[in-house]
């Protein structure tokens, strides 16, 4: 996808291998500090010059290796010891801010951008909680590339376990991610919403699970359309949606339509565009369909289904259609994911997901 080889040419520009040059900064007397145990004032003044330092270093240089070497020297400069660790939190907070201001009065607009994404990377890597509002500030960039970086800044594994720890900051820190978020659900691309989407599912307060719903409600309209792209994104959607159903049982309503409304749709599109799509597109929604089958139908039922898997193989779109509406229901008669989980659909049938509409006759869009 375009998309993504667009980031691997950004990371193989600024993840530069870190031993093919020398340290553009000086760390003897950081290293000493270190290997300290008990640290005074002057061993706390040593860690905040070593990070302003080096983050005024990749600032300010030009050569793409002296600024992934000087990233990479503060990263592997980081201490669990008490003292050590929280001067280096409030030293690296206050450097990087001041940072990201001097990167965004930089001209040419690319050297904007390649400063910004490496002081992202950094703070990706490092993983702290105070950082996360500083990529925050960056998730509504002019440029994809730095809008990217910082939606993984505040979307990372670490990053969300520490959202999860409790406390009223780190709840107000995450609402203020959502609320953020929420705005790049239309206009973000697969990469950004895959991340989107995993930070969706996994952050443990009512509004996560709103952009949830948002992101599969974007996708179910645009499969309306016959405007949706990149089908493979839908199985981290879908794999999301049912991780929600079981942490939170069938009476979330909203999420259990959501679900199946999109996983209808996604075996419509396969069933209904066989002249319109391409091979890539059939395998992809192929692929979407039989993994969800396997991983959340079958979950969500309480048994193994293998009856859509079957269909696809033997190339039988009626039997395909007809194992759909066994699953999630038609016209006449309440599917078993319906009956299971106890919903029923909105609109014209309350026992049938909404038909996708035929192709348009424009073969182009």
């Amino acid at each position: 996808m375009k998309l993504k080889w667009l980031f691997f040419a950004v990371l193989s520009a600024f993840l530069v291998l870190v031993d093919s040059g020398s340290e553009a900064v000086d760390t003897r007397q950081i290293d000493a500090v270190l290997r300290k145990g008990v640290l005074d004032s002057r061993d706390l003044q040593i860690i905040d010059d070593f990070i302003g330092e080096a983050v005024r270093e990749l600032v300010q240089t030009r050569d793409l290796m002296d600024i992934a070497q000087n990233r990479m020297v503060i990263l592997s400069r980081q201490s669990d010891q008490g003292q050590y660790a929280q001067q280096f939190s409030e030293s690296a907070h206050k450097h990087i801010s001041s940072g990201l201001q001097e990167a965004s009065r930089l001209t040419p607009e690319d050297r904007r951008v390649v400063i910004t994404v490496n002081l992202l990377i950094l703070i990706d890597g490092l993983e702290y909680l105070r950082l996360a509002n500083l990529a925050v500030s960056k998730l509504t960039d002019k440029s994809e590339v730095v809008r990217y970086w910082a939606v993984h800044c505040v979307t990372s594994p670490g990053i969300i376990k520490k959202l999860n720890s409790g406390g009223e900051s780190n709840l107000k820190l995450a609402r203020n991610i959502v609320m953020v978020l929420n705005k790049l659900v239309e206009s973000g691309g697969p990469e950004i919403t895959a991340l989107m989407t995993r930070f969706a599912a996994n952050v443990k307060i009512q509004q996560a699970q709103d952009l949830l719903l948002q992101i599969a409600n974007m996708r179910i309209k645009r499969y309306a359309d016959w405007k949706v792209k990149f089908e493979p994104l839908d199985d981290i959607i879908l794999k999301s949606l049912c991780s929600r159903i079981s942490s939170a049982g069938p009476s979330n309503t909203a999420i259990v339509r959501s679900f199946s409304q999109l996983y209808s749709y996604v075996i419509q599109r396969y069933a209904k565009g066989r002249e319109l799509l391409s091979d890539t597109q059939q395998g992809q929604l192929a692929s979407v369909i039989v993994e969800t089958e396997d991983k959340c139908i079958s979950k969500l039922l309480g048994r193994t289904q293998t009856g859509i898997k079957r269909a696809i193989e033997a190339d039988d779109t009626t039997a395909l259609l007809r194992e759909h509406d066994r699953l999630l229901g038609d016209e006449t008669s309440t599917g078993q994911l319906p009956s299971k989980l106890k919903f029923e659909y909105t609109g014209g049938s309350k026992t049938a997901p909404a038909p996708l509409p035929e192709p348009p006759e424009d073969r182009s869009r």
